[in-house]
């Protein structure tokens, strides 16, 4: 009901006109016992409804019984095409409301998907969660354009038949709804089988839609290790437990569908035999029997059907339970609205900040605590694991600390809407993230009110505008699914451009140097050397080089602080940073000496 507002009119209005359809569909077969009986009768009944009611006055003036079953027919004929009308308007009516309903389920879905916690997709399975947004929703649409208004036909005819068939004769209504009882407690039933059955389909679906869309996203890593036999296998695996929970589905399905058939087979036989006796007999004409079968014939399918609309209930009630659980996961936490300033100016403070992933995870930060003033350029090195990118995560509000607080100018960045703080940093992380889209596109998210000189302004810092233009298309040159027609150098220096483009007061880097080569290296420096002072700058890096003329580094293990200085300080004392700056030297001089080498050894 909560899905449907705005749409309940338009379901209120299809029920109404299958109220309507079912009123026409159940005076047919009235007209055709009053036609049946005159024609049949040596003197006609007494008028018992309506319906005897005008065709006495029809007869009155003179009608003959010829003429009276030719005004029975077409008045048959005009019921039945209005009876369609309505059913169209049914139709249109319910399926126009669903289609409106489903695009709202689905945009809400897609919006708070947006705002959920990064915690949650940590957990989350995207198989399982495109399974929710695709089949679920589809489960749903279904069952709202069909069979919520299959319920209320059901229930309208019952109720629209009653007082007209009691009208005839109360014995053989009483014989015409015998078995329904039974009819309904058996869909009843089944609608609790078909739920369960249902929701282990469904998941077992969303496990194999989960190992399509990995295998699909990391093909290159699977054929590189040879690895889609084993990959084919791991599929048929989900495939096979997906058919088995389906055909135990399909297969419940076919055991209802033969037991309820036989019910109403039952039902129909019980009014024939027991109308055909009570007409032996001349308790009632054979225009009675006749309504009696034909409002039989009308009812019984739709009581049928129910099973079905049970079924389809069944299974939209699972799907909705799926889709609650997505839409009523608490979204990422937003203060109350306050005044923000425009422009932040980059001033950065840790205090005492611990962080844990989970409840039952140890901690990543351990009572951590540095300050950066505004258009300072602070480095984080250290081995992986020790809570580099977690220091990124937490600036950019992905997760909050459990522990300690962050103040950017001095206030507590907690007390900041998480979209404001996003807004005025501009993040390269550790893996660039392409959409598929032109390069020019792509590099615009930064800043998507850019002009084409800002752009290329933005990729030539980035070192990546020759390369952009070398390609057939230029800047026009679709990068395909996560910028995978590019080189890794080049994902990177294009997420550059675009973090530059947004020119934010905050400058992230999160090892975003490590695709490229040290002359394209040394170039980029060059350009964020000029830049130093217009934003607070921080490289993660595990090249030195990269951090040398940091106003300050940090050397970081196990979550804590080791080391702090500029790089003079540090590679004046003993500590990690100097094993570390040796090593790394004695490494290049290697290289190098290596170099010089086959090179004398060519020219020779």
């Amino acid at each position: 009901w909560g899905l449907m507002r705005g749409q309940r009119v338009t379901y209120v209005g299809a029920i109404v006109a299958m109220g309507l359809a079912s009123f026409c569909l159940l005076a047919s077969p009235v007209i055709g016992k009053v036609a049946m009986d005159r024609f049949l009768a040596a003197e006609p009944e007494a008028a018992a409804g309506w319906v005897d009611r005008l065709a006495d006055r029809v007869a009155a003036d003179g009608a003959s019984t010829v003429e009276l079953l030719i005004y029975a027919g077409l008045a048959i004929v005009i019921v039945t095409a209005a009876a369609g009308l309505f059913l169209y308007l049914r139709g249109r009516w319910s399926a126009l409301a669903a289609e409106a309903t489903v695009r709202g389920i689905r945009d809400r879905l897609y919006d708070h998907l947006g705002h959920l916690p990064c915690s949650y997709h940590d957990k989350a399975d995207t198989g399982d969660l495109v399974q929710r947004c695709t089949s679920d929703v589809e489960t749903v649409r279904v069952f709202l354009s069909g069979q919520v208004v299959e319920i209320g036909r059901a229930i309208l005819l019952v109720v629209a038949a009653v007082p007209i068939l009691l009208s005839l004769d109360g014995r053989m209504t009483l014989a015409s709804f015998a078995l329904y009882p039974i009819i309904i407690t058996f869909a009843v039933i089944f609608f609790r089988k078909v739920k369960v059955l249902f929701l282990k389909s469904d998941e077992a679906e969303g496990r194999m839609t989960a190992v399509l869309q990995e295998n699909l996203t990391g093909i290159r890593v699977v054929r590189a290790f040879a690895r889609q036999d084993f990959e084919c296998d791991k599929f048929g695996e989900r495939n096979e437990e997906h058919r088995a929970a389906t055909y135990r589905l399909i297969k419940l399905l076919g055991v209802y569908w033969a037991l309820s058939d036989m019910l109403c087979y039952l039902q129909i036989g019980l009014v024939l035999m027991y109308g055909g006796y009570l007409c032996q007999i001349g308790e009632i004409s054979v225009g009675t029997l006749f309504a009696f079968m034909a409002a039989e014939g009308i009812l019984i399918w739709p009581i049928r059907h129910l099973g079905r609309v049970l079924a389809d209930t069944g299974k939209a009630v699972v799907a909705l339970g799926r889709l609650k659980e997505v839409l009523e996961h608490p979204d990422e936490s937003q203060p109350e609205a306050a005044t923000t300033p425009v422009r932040l100016r980059g001033e950065l403070e840790f205090d005492a900040v611990t962080h844990a992933y989970s409840d039952d995870a140890p901690n990543v930060l351990n009572e951590m605590s540095f300050h950066v003033r505004a258009g300072e350029t602070l480095a984080l090195i250290g081995p992986p694991g020790c809570g580099k990118s977690t220091i990124v995560h937490l600036l950019l509000r992905l997760y909050d600390p459990t522990g300690g607080t962050i103040r950017i100018d001095g206030g507590d960045v907690a007390a900041l809407p998480r979209d404001f703080v996003r807004g005025q940093v501009g993040a390269v992380l550790q893996e660039p993230f392409l959409y598929s889209k032109t390069v020019k596109a792509n590099v615009r998210i930064g800043n998507d009110k850019a002009t084409d000189g800002e752009i290329m302004a933005s990729t030539t810092a980035a070192c990546v505008h020759e390369a952009v233009e070398e390609f057939e298309h230029g800047y026009e040159t679709l990068v395909g699914e996560r910028g995978v027609t590019l080189s890794g150098g080049q994902r990177q220096r294009l997420s550059l451009a675009r973090a530059l483009l947004k020119d934010p007061p905050i400058l992230i880097l999160d090892d975003s140097l490590s695709a490229v080569d040290t002359d394209t290296e040394g170039k980029i420096l060059d350009t964020l050397r000029g830049r130093r002072g217009r934003s607070t700058t921080i490289v993660v890096s595990h090249r030195l080089s990269s951090v040398v003329e940091a106003d300050q580094i940090l050397v970081m293990e196990e979550g804590r602080i080791v080391q702090s200085g500029n790089h003079r300080e540090l590679v004046g004392k003993e500590g990690a940073y100097k094993r570390l700056w040796n090593i790394q030297g004695e490494l290049e001089q290697d290289i190098a000496g290596s170099s010089g080498a086959t090179a004398v050894r060519r020219a020779q």
